[in-house]
Protein backbone atom coordinates (compact mmCIF):
# COMPACT_ATOMS: atom_id res chain seq x y z
CA UNK A 1 0.00 0.00 0.00
CA UNK A 2 1.25 3.49 -0.86
CA UNK A 3 0.98 6.21 1.74
CA UNK A 4 2.20 9.78 1.81
CA UNK A 5 3.57 9.56 5.36
CA UNK A 6 6.26 7.11 4.30
CA UNK A 7 7.44 8.88 1.16
CA UNK A 8 10.93 10.44 1.22
CA UNK A 9 11.31 14.20 1.57
CA UNK A 10 14.27 16.29 0.46
CA UNK A 11 15.66 19.36 2.21
CA UNK A 12 18.69 20.71 0.35
CA UNK A 13 21.17 17.80 0.16
CA UNK A 14 19.33 15.69 2.76
CA UNK A 15 16.71 13.07 1.98
CA UNK A 16 14.52 12.14 4.91
CA UNK A 17 13.35 8.53 4.81
CA UNK A 18 9.77 9.50 5.68
CA UNK A 19 7.75 12.52 6.80
CA UNK A 20 7.97 11.89 10.58
CA UNK A 21 10.13 14.28 12.60
CA UNK A 22 10.73 14.17 16.35
CA UNK A 23 9.90 17.55 17.88
CA UNK A 24 12.24 19.25 20.33
CA UNK A 25 11.11 18.22 23.84
CA UNK A 26 12.84 19.69 26.88
CA UNK A 27 14.21 17.00 29.18
CA UNK A 28 15.70 19.22 31.91
CA UNK A 29 18.37 16.59 32.54
CA UNK A 30 21.65 18.47 32.07
CA UNK A 31 24.22 19.87 34.46
CA UNK A 32 26.01 22.96 33.15
CA UNK A 33 24.47 22.31 29.74
CA UNK A 34 26.14 18.94 29.11
CA UNK A 35 24.29 16.14 27.31
CA UNK A 36 24.03 12.94 29.36
CA UNK A 37 23.19 9.28 28.89
CA UNK A 38 19.55 10.30 29.28
CA UNK A 39 19.78 12.39 26.10
CA UNK A 40 21.52 9.57 24.24
CA UNK A 41 18.77 7.11 25.12
CA UNK A 42 15.89 9.59 24.72
CA UNK A 43 16.98 10.82 21.29
CA UNK A 44 18.59 7.59 20.13
CA UNK A 45 15.53 5.46 20.83
CA UNK A 46 13.42 7.69 18.57
CA UNK A 47 15.92 7.17 15.76
CA UNK A 48 15.78 3.41 16.37
CA UNK A 49 11.99 3.75 16.27
CA UNK A 50 11.98 4.83 12.64
CA UNK A 51 11.66 8.61 12.64
CA UNK A 52 13.28 10.43 9.73
CA UNK A 53 14.78 13.25 11.79
CA UNK A 54 15.33 13.73 15.50
CA UNK A 55 15.65 17.29 16.83
CA UNK A 56 17.12 18.00 20.25
CA UNK A 57 15.29 19.97 22.88
CA UNK A 58 15.71 23.75 23.09
CA UNK A 59 19.49 24.00 23.41
CA UNK A 60 20.70 27.16 25.09
CA UNK A 61 23.11 29.42 23.21
CA UNK A 62 24.20 31.11 26.46
CA UNK A 63 23.88 30.38 30.18
CA UNK A 64 21.38 33.22 30.66
CA UNK A 65 19.40 31.89 27.69
CA UNK A 66 18.40 28.71 29.51
CA UNK A 67 14.83 28.10 30.61
CA UNK A 68 16.04 26.24 33.69
CA UNK A 69 19.43 25.43 35.23
CA UNK A 70 19.02 21.91 33.80
CA UNK A 71 18.69 22.82 30.12
CA UNK A 72 20.86 21.34 27.40
CA UNK A 73 23.48 23.82 26.21
CA UNK A 74 25.84 24.60 23.36
CA UNK A 75 27.44 27.82 24.57
CA UNK A 76 30.96 26.41 24.92
CA UNK A 77 33.20 24.08 22.96
CA UNK A 78 33.25 21.56 25.79
CA UNK A 79 29.61 20.70 25.01
CA UNK A 80 30.49 19.35 21.56
CA UNK A 81 31.89 15.93 22.49
CA UNK A 82 28.81 14.61 24.32
CA UNK A 83 26.52 15.91 21.57
CA UNK A 84 28.67 14.26 18.89
CA UNK A 85 28.18 10.88 20.54
CA UNK A 86 24.42 11.35 20.11
CA UNK A 87 24.56 12.53 16.49
CA UNK A 88 26.73 9.54 15.55
CA UNK A 89 24.23 7.12 17.04
CA UNK A 90 21.26 8.81 15.35
CA UNK A 91 23.03 8.65 11.98
CA UNK A 92 23.84 4.98 12.48
CA UNK A 93 20.10 4.31 12.74
CA UNK A 94 19.40 5.96 9.38
CA UNK A 95 17.92 9.16 10.83
CA UNK A 96 19.07 12.78 10.59
CA UNK A 97 20.16 14.64 13.72
CA UNK A 98 18.86 18.16 14.23
CA UNK A 99 19.36 20.71 16.99
CA UNK A 100 17.09 23.52 18.14
CA UNK A 101 19.04 26.63 19.14
CA UNK A 102 17.23 28.74 21.71
CA UNK A 103 17.26 31.68 24.08
CA UNK A 104 14.51 31.77 26.73
CA UNK A 105 14.39 35.55 27.05
CA UNK A 106 12.02 36.72 29.77
CA UNK A 107 10.92 33.13 30.49
CA UNK A 108 14.36 32.17 31.83
CA UNK A 109 15.48 31.10 35.31
CA UNK A 110 12.62 28.80 36.33
CA UNK A 111 12.55 25.39 37.95
CA UNK A 112 11.80 22.16 36.07
CA UNK A 113 8.13 21.37 35.29
CA UNK A 114 7.81 18.52 37.77
CA UNK A 115 8.68 21.02 40.49
CA UNK A 116 6.15 23.54 39.22
CA UNK A 117 8.11 25.89 36.89
CA UNK A 118 8.64 28.18 39.87
CA UNK A 119 10.84 31.24 39.34
CA UNK A 120 14.23 30.53 40.92
CA UNK A 121 16.22 33.02 42.94
CA UNK A 122 19.97 33.24 42.52
CA UNK A 123 20.47 31.35 45.78
CA UNK A 124 18.41 28.49 44.34
CA UNK A 125 20.45 28.25 41.14
CA UNK A 126 18.57 30.86 39.11
CA UNK A 127 20.17 33.98 37.68
CA UNK A 128 19.68 37.69 37.19
CA UNK A 129 19.31 39.59 35.08
CA UNK A 130 16.98 37.92 32.63
CA UNK A 131 16.61 39.66 29.28
CA UNK A 132 13.79 40.61 26.93
CA UNK A 133 12.99 43.10 24.20
CA UNK A 134 11.27 45.32 26.78
CA UNK A 135 10.87 45.58 30.53
CA UNK A 136 7.61 43.59 30.34
CA UNK A 137 7.17 40.55 32.57
CA UNK A 138 5.63 37.38 31.15
CA UNK A 139 3.14 37.18 34.04
CA UNK A 140 2.50 38.83 37.42
CA UNK A 141 4.52 36.09 39.11
CA UNK A 142 7.63 36.37 36.92
CA UNK A 143 10.47 38.92 37.08
CA UNK A 144 10.59 42.02 34.93
CA UNK A 145 13.35 41.46 32.35
CA UNK A 146 16.08 43.90 31.51
CA UNK A 147 15.42 45.58 28.18
CA UNK A 148 18.18 44.46 25.84
CA UNK A 149 20.56 47.13 24.64
CA UNK A 150 21.88 47.17 21.08
CA UNK A 151 25.08 45.61 22.42
CA UNK A 152 23.04 42.85 24.10
CA UNK A 153 21.25 42.19 20.83
CA UNK A 154 24.49 42.00 18.85
CA UNK A 155 26.07 39.75 21.46
CA UNK A 156 23.07 37.39 21.33
CA UNK A 157 23.15 37.22 17.54
CA UNK A 158 26.82 36.29 17.88
CA UNK A 159 25.91 33.61 20.42
CA UNK A 160 23.47 32.05 17.91
CA UNK A 161 26.15 32.15 15.22
CA UNK A 162 28.77 30.47 17.40
CA UNK A 163 26.24 27.89 18.58
CA UNK A 164 25.56 26.96 14.95
CA UNK A 165 29.28 26.51 14.35
CA UNK A 166 29.47 24.17 17.35
CA UNK A 167 26.38 22.30 16.14
CA UNK A 168 28.13 21.61 12.85
CA UNK A 169 31.25 20.42 14.68
CA UNK A 170 29.05 18.07 16.73
CA UNK A 171 27.66 16.43 13.59
CA UNK A 172 24.18 17.93 13.39
CA UNK A 173 22.74 18.22 9.86
CA UNK A 174 19.68 20.33 10.66
CA UNK A 175 19.58 23.53 12.68
CA UNK A 176 16.27 24.95 13.90
CA UNK A 177 15.99 28.40 15.46
CA UNK A 178 13.40 28.62 18.24
CA UNK A 179 11.18 31.57 17.38
CA UNK A 180 8.07 30.30 19.17
CA UNK A 181 6.41 29.74 22.55
CA UNK A 182 7.20 33.12 24.05
CA UNK A 183 10.96 32.77 24.03
CA UNK A 184 13.31 35.56 22.96
CA UNK A 185 12.85 35.65 19.18
CA UNK A 186 9.07 35.38 19.59
CA UNK A 187 9.14 38.12 22.23
CA UNK A 188 10.67 40.50 19.69
CA UNK A 189 8.07 39.56 17.05
CA UNK A 190 4.98 40.20 19.15
CA UNK A 191 3.76 43.74 19.90
CA UNK A 192 2.43 42.39 23.21
CA UNK A 193 5.94 41.75 24.51
CA UNK A 194 7.95 44.18 22.38
CA UNK A 195 7.29 47.79 23.41
CA UNK A 196 10.55 49.19 22.03
CA UNK A 197 10.65 52.51 20.22
CA UNK A 198 13.96 51.99 18.39
CA UNK A 199 14.71 50.09 15.18
CA UNK A 200 13.84 46.78 16.88
CA UNK A 201 10.29 47.72 17.92
CA UNK A 202 7.07 49.26 16.71
CA UNK A 203 6.44 48.41 13.07
CA UNK A 204 6.34 44.88 11.66
CA UNK A 205 9.60 45.56 9.82
CA UNK A 206 11.29 46.58 13.06
CA UNK A 207 9.91 43.73 15.16
CA UNK A 208 11.20 41.10 12.73
CA UNK A 209 14.66 42.71 12.49
CA UNK A 210 16.23 40.67 15.31
CA UNK A 211 14.91 37.39 13.92
CA UNK A 212 16.17 38.18 10.42
CA UNK A 213 19.60 39.20 11.71
CA UNK A 214 19.81 35.93 13.66
CA UNK A 215 18.79 33.90 10.61
CA UNK A 216 21.38 35.70 8.49
CA UNK A 217 24.13 35.11 11.06
CA UNK A 218 23.36 31.40 11.30
CA UNK A 219 22.88 30.89 7.57
CA UNK A 220 26.27 32.58 7.04
CA UNK A 221 28.08 29.80 8.93
CA UNK A 222 25.70 26.92 8.24
CA UNK A 223 26.68 25.02 5.06
CA UNK A 224 24.65 25.69 1.93
CA UNK A 225 23.94 22.00 1.52
CA UNK A 226 22.30 21.69 4.96
CA UNK A 227 18.81 22.92 5.88
CA UNK A 228 17.87 25.68 8.28
CA UNK A 229 14.46 25.58 10.02
CA UNK A 230 12.61 28.11 12.12
CA UNK A 231 10.00 27.21 14.72
CA UNK A 232 7.34 29.90 14.70
CA UNK A 233 4.27 30.53 16.85
CA UNK A 234 1.77 31.45 14.16
CA UNK A 235 -0.45 33.32 16.61
CA UNK A 236 -0.45 34.62 20.18
CA UNK A 237 -4.16 33.66 20.44
CA UNK A 238 -4.66 37.19 21.81
CA UNK A 239 -6.10 40.28 20.16
CA UNK A 240 -3.44 42.79 19.19
CA UNK A 241 -0.68 40.20 19.26
CA UNK A 242 1.34 38.29 16.70
CA UNK A 243 -1.02 36.59 14.24
CA UNK A 244 -1.14 34.31 11.23
CA UNK A 245 -1.11 37.17 8.69
CA UNK A 246 2.17 38.45 10.13
CA UNK A 247 3.46 34.88 10.23
CA UNK A 248 2.76 34.43 6.53
CA UNK A 249 4.55 37.67 5.68
CA UNK A 250 7.56 36.79 7.84
CA UNK A 251 7.67 33.30 6.30
CA UNK A 252 7.83 34.80 2.80
CA UNK A 253 10.84 36.84 3.89
CA UNK A 254 12.50 33.91 5.67
CA UNK A 255 12.23 31.86 2.49
CA UNK A 256 14.35 34.47 0.70
CA UNK A 257 16.92 34.43 3.54
CA UNK A 258 17.68 30.71 3.22
CA UNK A 259 15.16 29.16 5.62
CA UNK A 260 13.98 25.80 4.28
CA UNK A 261 11.01 24.85 6.46
CA UNK A 262 8.72 26.46 9.05
CA UNK A 263 7.98 24.34 12.13
CA UNK A 264 4.55 25.83 12.72
CA UNK A 265 3.30 25.99 16.31
CA UNK A 266 1.40 28.66 18.26
CA UNK A 267 1.00 30.42 21.60
CA UNK A 268 3.29 30.64 24.60
CA UNK A 269 3.81 34.40 24.73
CA UNK A 270 0.70 35.43 26.71
CA UNK A 271 0.21 33.79 30.09
CA UNK A 272 -3.59 33.99 30.03
CA UNK A 273 -4.26 33.17 26.37
CA UNK A 274 -7.24 30.92 25.67
CA UNK A 275 -6.04 28.25 23.26
CA UNK A 276 -8.59 25.86 21.67
CA UNK A 277 -6.53 22.71 22.11
CA UNK A 278 -7.73 19.65 20.23
CA UNK A 279 -6.55 17.04 17.71
CA UNK A 280 -4.62 18.77 14.94
CA UNK A 281 -5.58 22.22 16.21
CA UNK A 282 -2.46 23.87 14.75
CA UNK A 283 -2.41 22.13 11.38
CA UNK A 284 -4.35 24.97 9.74
CA UNK A 285 -1.43 27.32 10.41
CA UNK A 286 1.04 25.01 8.66
CA UNK A 287 -1.37 24.73 5.73
CA UNK A 288 -1.87 28.49 5.48
CA UNK A 289 1.84 29.33 5.61
CA UNK A 290 2.70 26.57 3.14
CA UNK A 291 0.08 27.83 0.68
CA UNK A 292 0.46 31.59 1.06
CA UNK A 293 4.19 31.90 1.74
CA UNK A 294 5.32 29.17 -0.65
CA UNK A 295 7.60 27.49 1.88
CA UNK A 296 7.58 23.91 3.22
CA UNK A 297 6.04 23.49 6.66
CA UNK A 298 5.86 21.03 9.52
CA UNK A 299 2.54 20.45 11.27
CA UNK A 300 2.40 19.99 15.04
CA UNK A 301 -0.18 19.71 17.80
CA UNK A 302 -1.94 16.57 19.06
CA UNK A 303 -1.17 14.49 15.98
CA UNK A 304 -1.49 10.98 17.36
CA UNK A 305 -3.06 8.65 14.79
CA UNK A 306 -1.22 7.26 11.74
CA UNK A 307 -4.20 7.88 9.45
CA UNK A 308 -4.44 11.47 10.74
CA UNK A 309 -0.74 12.03 10.08
CA UNK A 310 -0.94 10.47 6.61
CA UNK A 311 -3.93 12.64 5.66
CA UNK A 312 -2.05 15.82 6.65
CA UNK A 313 0.74 14.96 4.20
CA UNK A 314 -1.49 13.50 1.47
CA UNK A 315 -3.79 16.54 1.38
CA UNK A 316 -0.90 19.02 1.20
CA UNK A 317 -1.50 20.63 4.58
CA UNK A 318 2.17 20.20 5.51
CA UNK A 319 5.32 18.54 4.25
CA UNK A 320 6.21 16.74 7.49
CA UNK A 321 4.51 16.00 10.79
CA UNK A 322 6.51 16.96 13.85
CA UNK A 323 5.46 14.83 16.80
CA UNK A 324 6.13 15.24 20.50
CA UNK A 325 3.91 13.73 23.20
CA UNK A 326 2.91 10.71 21.13
CA UNK A 327 6.59 9.87 20.71
CA UNK A 328 7.08 10.13 24.46
CA UNK A 329 4.35 7.54 24.87
CA UNK A 330 5.76 5.32 22.13
CA UNK A 331 9.31 5.84 20.78
CA UNK A 332 8.52 3.29 18.07
CA UNK A 333 5.40 5.05 16.79
CA UNK A 334 6.80 5.30 13.22
CA UNK A 335 7.24 1.53 13.04
CA UNK A 336 3.75 1.01 14.42
CA UNK A 337 2.32 3.61 12.03
CA UNK A 338 3.85 1.76 9.08
CA UNK A 339 2.18 -1.44 10.19
CA UNK A 340 -1.18 0.30 10.67
CA UNK A 341 -0.94 1.86 7.22
CA UNK A 342 0.19 -1.38 5.59
CA UNK A 343 3.64 -0.14 4.63
CA UNK A 344 6.73 -2.32 4.72
CA UNK A 345 9.67 -0.47 6.27
CA UNK A 346 13.08 -1.63 7.38
CA UNK A 347 13.34 -2.38 11.09
CA UNK A 348 16.66 -2.35 12.96
CA UNK A 349 18.33 -5.73 12.49
CA UNK A 350 18.22 -6.33 16.24
CA UNK A 351 14.41 -5.94 16.22
CA UNK A 352 13.63 -7.51 12.85
CA UNK A 353 12.23 -10.73 14.37
CA UNK A 354 9.33 -8.63 15.73
CA UNK A 355 8.53 -6.88 12.44
CA UNK A 356 6.04 -9.46 11.14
Amino acid sequence: MTTSLFTPFSLRSLTLRNRIVISPMCQYSSVDGFATDWHLVHLGSRAVGGAAAVITEATAISPEGRISPHDLGIWKDEHIEALARITRFIAEQGAVAGIQLAHAGRKASVDVPWRGNRVLSESEGGWRPIYGPSAEAFSPSTPVPVEMSRDDIERTIGDFRRAAERALAAGFQIVELHGAHGYLLHEFLSPLSNKRTDEYGGSFENRIRFTLATVDAVRDVWPDELPLLVRLSATDWTEGGWDVEQSVELSRILRTRGVDLLDTSSGGNVSGAKIPVGPGYQVEFAERIRRDAGIPTGAVGMITDPHQADEIIRSGKADVVILARELLRDPYWPLRAARVLGVKVKWPSQYERASD
